[in-house]
């Protein structure tokens, strides 16, 4: 009996929390029971992300009210336990970020106010009952565990190993395994069937009603028509609907009485109109001007009154006084309590003191004892150094309203008797706690009556002087001044006193003259001898020694002197490398003809030739000081030789010396150029060239040179053999795709880009395109029926003559006619009358 009832610990759930009521007993008691009782499957558990998606998924379906239906599709979780993990985790309207200090402040303020009301509280926060809850435990351990000097790095709600998560709906779901159980995969199958099933019970039953009823009235119309063929007719009865008929009555028809319906009441009575009324003037009504013209006369006049009435108010308000001014009455003041002479002694005596001091300062005496007796003793101590005092240290409220609620969680019973438990501060002045708002202290009203003197600690020390500390000094009781040294030392120290800050500078100067004094001799003599333009320097660049240029500001200007180099040093090299355009890595020097040839050059080839010279200078000067990207890089240095360029161009250089031009040479150079150009055009008859007659010359000129891409060189099109003019053209096709692959991969950036920047105005667009098109169709379809009912009316103007001829023959044939049978009746009435006279 003992061993049946015996508990034990509940074993930790395993896997998705599942267990049963055998292990709960204690295996080693020898129950023969234990082993012979069913395995009780309890629901419950961790959440897993499975179960979570088929729990979205039934939501959508079933809706937030068929609970049960809905936990018919996860095999572990209840109905309750399926509503909680949707309204305390899945719902999207639930806020998961973490806690800020506000919430954490409303919290606890909250939790004063109204406790253990937490579906009060949740909706004033924005956040769950169950969040709440945690967070308040949470800051409640936190704090308990601060006031014990624990560790309070770890999360104190943070569940050990083999605990049972008491709350697993407000939990992240666990993420599923890559071999899933068969259970879990049979389930997952099942609610996939199911919530894919549209087709339900319902709408079954609902087709088969559908069809049977379909089926009746097709059996009951082959009926009739056999009975019809028979000759038997049956009459069908029609249902009498309830209300009214459409198809059979007018509906709420009221018939008019019988006769004639007088309709003189329905006559149009035409109004005079009175057109006074209808002016501008009468519409827009009164006008400002015309209000503020009546609201002055009516001053004018009520001034005029007044000015025959009462003449001096009129006069203070037209001069601006409103009111009459008061007469002031006499000052009474109390008696004095100290005369006249006695006040002339008291400056007396002070301005003697003065004298004696300003006497004594004069003439250099440096005697303390002196200094001392003729202290200044003036009312007022302006020279006091004052020091902004700390702002004050904020305070955590957060830890201390959780403080609060943990002393008071843990209060003994008032029935021991003692004093209440300790509380911090707290507020109680609305639902929201109050912002704490630091202030820094003035220091104006800081005045040596008002504030305490805590000595020398509060103040910056003077002169290089270490303040002594001040012990056991009471705030008001030491004397504001004691120059005499009466008070002990401890408590007189007034460090704010000018003249006892001069004193000890004084000493500390002569105490560190005296240390200079003492110092040996130098050894080695130096001489600083300064150029010859410094004073001009210091003149120029002279800057106030107490200001501090800021480094950023130094930065700056050091910058723009470099980009200012910069410029000017790219002004001075040639327009290729100014335009940063590609240069050849390799000079062909090969162009230059010999001088001493047969027949001898003329002067203008001999110029050419001197040209070219120049130009190859330039490019080997360029190429060594001024290599392009890809030189540079290295990315064409694959053939033979390339690493000697600089070699190359180094020996070509000692050769022939590259000269450096000034400014003003190369502004003669471009002024001779443009001369020349201006004599060959008019020497040529031609104007400027035009961008078309340019790029024609440009690729006539341009087609006559081709790359060989085997040799690595240029040359004319019509030297290059068959082969050498395809590997050529193969060449130019191969890098003509890589430039196009480059494009494209470009454009295609630069078209994401655009289509994420402009997708919308594009949407946009596309629907005013197409608003704008139904506009233009609507215009067109009004054009066209303007005019065909332009056609109607020439065509009915036309007609409309015609058929008013034909309506009044027709009147008139039917006036006639009718004459000629009203003189029949009467022939006839006249006959019959004479018969009935006769008979």
């Amino acid at each position: 009996a003992e061993g049946a009832c015996a508990w034990s610990r509940p074993a930790p759930l395993k896997g998705a929390a599942f267990t049963s009521f055998g292990s709960f007993f204690s295996a080693g008691l020898g129950d023969p029971l234990a082993a012979k009782m069913p395995r009780i499957m309890i629901k419950g558990g961790v959440w897993r992300n499975t179960e979570d998606e088929i729990l979205k998924a039934a939501v959508m379906k079933y809706g937030k009210n068929q609970w049960s239906r809905i936990a018919s599709l996860l095999h572990r979780k209840s109905a309750k336990q399926c509503k909680a993990r949707w309204y305390e985790w899945l719902d999207p309207s639930i806020k998961k970020t973490e806690w800020s200090r506000e919430e954490e402040e409303k919290l606890l303020h909250l939790a004063k106010l109204m406790p253990t009301q937490w579906r009060t509280i949740a909706p004033i926060i924005g956040r769950t009952a169950a969040q709440c809850l945690e967070h308040y435990e949470f800051l409640l351990d936190k704090a308990a565990q601060r006031d014990n000097e624990e560790e309070t790095a770890d999360d104190p709600r943070k569940l050990k190993p083999g605990e049972i998560d008491p709350n697993p709906e407000t939990k992240p779901a666990r993420p599923d395994p890559i071999d899933m159980d068969e259970d879990e995969l049979e389930m997952l199958s099942e609610a996939r069937a199911r919530l894919a099933n549209t087709q339900g019970k319902k709408a079954k039953r609902k087709a088969r009603e559908k069809q049977l009823e379909e089926a009746r009235r097709l059996a009951a119309l082959q009926k009739r028509r056999e009975l019809r063929a028979a000759g038997i007719e049956i009459q069908k009865k029609r249902k009498k609907k309830r209300g009214v008929d459409y198809n059979a009555e007018i509906p709420f028809e009221k018939k008019p009485a019988p006769g004639f319906y007088d309709t003189s009441e329905e006559n149009y009575q035409s109004l005079d109109a009175d057109f006074r009324k209808l002016r501008q003037q009468d519409l827009d009504g009164e006008l400002r001007s015309e209000r503020e013209g009546r609201e002055r006369k009516k001053d004018k006049q009520h001034m005029k009154r007044k000015k025959e009435s009462d003449l001096p108010s009129a006069i203070l308000q037209t001069s601006g006084v409103s009111e009459f001014t008061k007469k002031r009455s006499k000052l009474v003041l109390p008696a004095p309590q100290i005369s006249d002479i006695e006040l002339e002694e008291v400056v007396k005596v002070g301005q003697a003191s003065e004298i004696a001091r300003q006497t004594a300062e004069e003439s250099g005496i440096t005697n303390s004892a002196s200094s001392t007796l003729l202290s200044e003793y003036n009312v007022t101590n302006n020279s006091i150094a004052l020091r902004t005092p700390k702002t004050p240290a904020a305070q955590d409220r957060i830890l201390q309203e959780a403080q609060n609620l943990m002393a008071l969680t843990n209060v003994d019973t008032p029935l021991k008797g003692g004093l209440n438990t300790p509380l911090h501060e707290s507020d109680f002045s609305g639902v929201t706690p109050q912002k704490q708002v630091v202030q820094t202290p003035n220091t104006v009203l800081s005045t040596p009556f008002r504030t305490p003197s805590h000595g020398p600690e509060g103040l910056t020390p003077r002169g290089g002087l270490t303040p002594k500390p001040v012990v056991g000094t009471t705030p008001g009781r030491t004397p504001l001044r004691d120059k005499l040294n009466i008070n002990p030392e401890e408590g007189m120290a007034d460090y704010s006193d000018p003249s006892y800050a001069k004193q000890m500078e004084r000493e500390s100067r002569e105490h560190l003259r005296l240390g200079l004094m003492a110092l040996p001799a130098p050894k080695n003599d130096f001489e600083i001898v300064l150029p010859e333009n410094a004073e001009k320097e210091l003149e120029e660049h002279e800057v106030d020694e107490t200001f501090v240029e800021d480094s950023a500001d130094i930065d700056a200007r050091k910058q723009a002197l470099r980009d200012a180099e910069r410029a000017k040093e790219l002004k001075r090299m040639h327009k290729a490398v100014q335009k940063n355009l590609p240069r050849p890595s390799e000079v062909n020097e090969t162009i230059l003809r010999p001088l001493n040839v047969e027949p001898p050059l003329t002067d203008l080839q001999k110029s050419e030739e001197l040209i070219k010279k120049e130009m190859i200078t330039m490019l080997h000067f360029d190429l060594l000081h001024h290599p392009f990207g890809e030189q540079l890089s290295g990315k064409k240095g694959k053939g033979p030789g390339f690493g000697s360029n600089n070699a190359e161009h180094m020996a070509y250089l000692e050769q022939n010396p590259y000269e450096k031009f000034s400014k003003e040479d190369l502004k003669k150079a471009q002024d001779l150029l443009a001369q020349e150009m201006e004599v060959v055009k008019q020497g040529m008859g031609h104007g400027e060239l035009s961008s078309e007659a340019y790029n024609q010359v440009w690729e006539e000129c341009y087609s006559q040179v081709l790359y060989l891409p085997g040799q690595s060189r240029y040359t004319r099109a019509n030297l290059a053999s068959k082969k050498d003019r395809i590997e050529s053209l193969e060449k130019r096709l191969e890098i003509n795709r890589g430039h196009m692959t480059t494009e494209a991969k470009r454009a295609a950036k630069m078209e994401k880009k655009l289509k994420i920047l402009l997708g919308g105005y594009q949407s946009r667009a596309m629907g005013l395109i197409k608003q704008l098109n139904d506009l233009w169709d609507q215009i067109e379809q009004a054009h066209l029926e303007l005019r065909t009912f332009e056609e109607l009316k020439k065509h009915e103007d036309a007609a409309i003559p015609r058929r008013l001829e034909c309506l009044k023959e027709d009147v008139q044939r039917q006036q006639e006619r009718e004459k000629e049978l009203q003189q029949r009746f009467a022939d006839f009435m006249l006959d019959k009358e004479t018969f009935q006279a006769k008979y």
